[in-house]
């Protein structure tokens, strides 16, 4: 695949396997949008062209701060509620907890894995719209004649905007993942869904030899 496509993922939390939205307070004049996501994308990009991060020996180091950052700027508490819909009531908290920990762990390997063959295309930031407390700021990737559409949506919490979704190339991240989060719970179960969710996560983590940063818990009775 070409590695401007990796590079997409590179613009927030990427993954074809699962995502989510709200909550919070509006300022009179809100910080800017654009200004605060500048930062949080060179901060990655140095973090995957760090030459003391490169090889597959670094590959845990590397993932470990790429999400100390993604965690400072994705709110994946949230991400986790929308996805999950009404079925995010019905857990207590314990399970809600234990389900946005596996999401994290979901995003590292899905969507890390897929932006470490960055090759420092260009991030171009082309727009800003901001209504209330909710803002989206679209950005392009540039990679020679290829061109690929990224826009975040965020919601100010604070003093801060927080990522809730990405839409790449037309495409909304939270709306795919809450579409099959959502066939999955018609068909089956919650129990059902969060062993397929686990399994996902098991094979990615096997995939590059490293043993489950978090004990998988036993969900069967769910």
């Amino acid at each position: 695949m070409d590695r401007g496509i990796f590079s997409v993922m590179i613009l927030a939390a990427g993954m074809m396997f699962f995502i989510g939205v709200p909550g919070s307070t509006s300022a009179a004049q809100p910080p800017d949008p654009t200004e605060q996501m500048r930062p949080f994308v060179d901060r990655i990009v140095a973090i995957l062209t760090d030459p003391d991060l490169q090889g597959e020996e670094k590959c845990i180091k590397r993932r470990e701060k790429v999400m100390e950052v993604a965690s400072e700027r994705f709110d994946f508490h949230e991400m986790s509620k929308r996805v999950l819909g009404r079925t995010w009531n019905t857990l207590d908290k314990d399970d809600q907890d234990y389900f946005v920990s596996l999401f994290k762990r979901l995003l590292e390997h899905a969507y890390i894995g897929k932006i470490e063959d960055y090759s420092e295309q260009k991030v171009v930031f082309r727009d800003q719209r901001v209504r209330g407390d909710r803002a989206q700021v679209d950005t392009d990737i540039v990679d020679q004649d290829l061109v690929i559409a990224v826009s975040y949506i965020m919601l100010l919490e604070g003093d801060m905007w927080k990522v809730y979704d990405i839409v790449v190339e037309g495409v909304s991240l939270v709306r795919n993942y809450m579409e099959q989060f959502k066939e999955i719970l018609r068909k089956e179960s919650y129990a059902s869904l969060l062993k397929q969710v686990e399994d996902k996560v098991t094979e990615l983590e096997q995939s590059i030899g490293k043993p489950c940063p978090v004990e998988i818990r036993d969900k069967a009775d769910a």
